[in-house]
């Protein structure tokens, strides 16, 4: 895959996000740093925040991904083909994952109605602490139960296994438009989406 490169219609947006976002996730980082004196096994690691995306004719094929939902419910993102899917890769015990949850189910509900998918990816909590996360912040939207990492390896490096959150745009054809490392902003994902939406199939 190409360079990314940001998008002009996102900019002025991107610039207040990245000021909030440094000043959010130097609080998660200095949280998990002292975290980790305490407790060496904790792994978690802040995402730095960064946004990327990828114009049409930079982007690679499409993701091939087919899990199963904590619920034992299969997934396939080729049935999703034709609609953009928005990927949350989360686990239940890092912070920003759980600051994001209301942002990321406002956004289910404001845009399926516009043909969006959105899916979560876990690669760490078994199925009670991950369903107990999903009660207790409403999620409204399925999760796959990446037990082997395989839908990490599906992205092809884009979304490391240590840093979560991490969110990914995918566009009609099931190919990567954006990526967004560390908890979101609201404002710039629905940016992202919304660009991505206006693209001819």
């Amino acid at each position: 895959m190409r360079p990314p490169r940001r998008r002009a219609s996102l900019r002025r947006a991107v610039t207040a996000a990245a000021l909030a976002t440094v000043v959010a996730l130097s609080g998660c980082a200095a949280t998990a740093d002292a975290g980790a004196e305490q407790d060496s096994g904790a792994g978690y690691v802040a995402g730095d925040g960064s946004l990327a995306t990828w114009e049409p004719e930079q982007r690679d094929g499409a993701i091939d991904l087919v899990g199963q939902t904590y619920d034992g419910e299969e997934v396939d993102l080729s049935q999703w083909r034709g609609e953009v899917v928005v990927v949350n890769f989360w686990y239940a015990a890092c912070p920003p994952c759980r600051a994001e949850a209301g942002d990321l189910r406002a956004i289910h509900e404001d845009y399926t109605p516009r043909g969006v998918q959105l899916l979560g990816v876990n690669p760490r909590d078994d199925a009670a602490t991950a369903q107990a996360f999903e009660r207790t912040f409403e999620v409204p939207y399925p999760s796959i139960h990446d037990q082997g990492a395989a839908a990490v390896a599906a992205f092809q490096g884009l979304v490391p296994l240590q840093a979560m959150p991490t969110t990914v745009v995918l566009d009609r054809q099931g190919r990567v438009a954006a990526r967004i490392m560390g908890q979101i902003d609201p404002t710039t994902l629905r940016g992202l989406i919304d660009d991505t939406l206006t693209e001819t199939a």
